[in-house]
């Protein structure tokens, strides 16, 4: 089936990434449930020396006490956060407004509007997938919200948040392909993003696919509406969206991995992890969790990921 000539032209949000990396602070809203495209069998979590998903425990509600690194952030004026604008309804940038949003963005507005009580004060860096852990590292920012995966080999560069959304990887392929699962997809090439647990995955498949790196998920949509790849593969969040923008796509195949999403901080401050644990508490608490996912991902809204904590 071929698709009309202007499916095939690059999508809107890839013209978007192109713009400038740093954006205003503030979000716009719309409403695009996607809950339906995420359906499917849930992987079992890989059994590791660690447990990715356990977090330093919150010291009570989120206060910003003096010499804290989150009074330093305050005295600044404003939440410096890493940031994906590609990511269609986790975190990208609205070409109608210009304004950087999702489900990833409305956490860290929780997070600006418990340091200074105002929820808009973040400054926005957007970044590619193989810059959050540098961006993190170098302090260029002090957090990433970035649908980025929990897992251990993470852990000893970075320090993680509580889970605040559970993914998993599955397949996307043209609405005529053959393809079923990424059992289907040996020898053929698929795509997804450098620095990212995707790719790592597909190269780990059975069925021996060829991995393609791409730098950004926009980019992986259009090698697959030009047929350079049979597929792309990654977590069904970010798929979802894609699908979004392309109807002449779908969704194939189970979960056949689980993908918990943190918020990545430096490791050098162990006290902001507790402070946006506590934030991210009370989220799942007071309904705004619920209310962002019903938003952002559709219905039914299910349990938020239940916190877990060392230390």
């Amino acid at each position: 089936m071929r698709r009309p000539a202007w499916l095939r032209l690059p999508p809107l949000l890839l013209v978007a990434a192109a713009l400038a990396a740093w954006s205003a602070p503030g979000s716009a809203a719309v409403t695009a449930p996607l809950a339906q495209r995420l359906a499917g069998p849930a992987a079992a979590p890989a059994t590791t020396s660690c447990d990715p998903t356990a977090s330093l425990r919150p010291a009570g509600r989120p206060q910003v006490t003096p010499g804290s690194f989150m009074a330093k952030i305050r005295a600044r004026g404003y939440l410096i956060a890493g940031v994906d604008q590609n990511t269609y309804h986790f975190g990208y940038l609205n070409p109608l407004d210009g304004k950087i949003e999702g489900f990833d963005i409305d956490m860290l507005h929780a997070v600006a509007a418990a340091i200074f009580g105002d929820p808009s004060k973040v400054v926005y860096k957007a970044i590619s997938d193989a810059q959050r852990i540098p961006a993190i590292q170098s302090g260029a920012v002090d957090i990433v919200a970035h649908t980025m995966t929990i897992n251990c080999a993470r852990m000893q560069q970075v320090d993680f948040s509580t889970v605040y959304y559970d993914a998993g990887q599955r397949v996307l392929v043209q609405a005529g392909s053959p393809v079923r699962s990424i059992n289907d997809l040996g020898g053929k090439k698929v795509c997804a993003t450098t620095g990212s647990t995707s790719i790592a995955n597909i190269k780990a498949a059975p069925a021996h696919p060829i991995p393609v790196a791409v730098r950004y998920w926009t980019d992986c949509l259009v090698l697959l509406q030009q047929g350079q790849v049979a597929a792309i593969s990654t977590d069904d969040s970010i798929l979802a969206g894609l699908a979004a923008q392309d109807p002449w796509t779908r969704m194939v195949g189970p979960r056949f991995t689980s993908e918990p999403y943190g918020l990545a901080i430096s490791k050098q401050h162990p006290d902001f992890v507790r402070f946006v644990n506590a934030v991210l508490a009370r989220l799942r608490s007071d309904g705004q969790w619920a209310a962002s996912y019903a938003h952002w991902v559709g219905t039914p809204v299910p349990a938020p990921p239940p916190a877990r904590y060392r230390g």
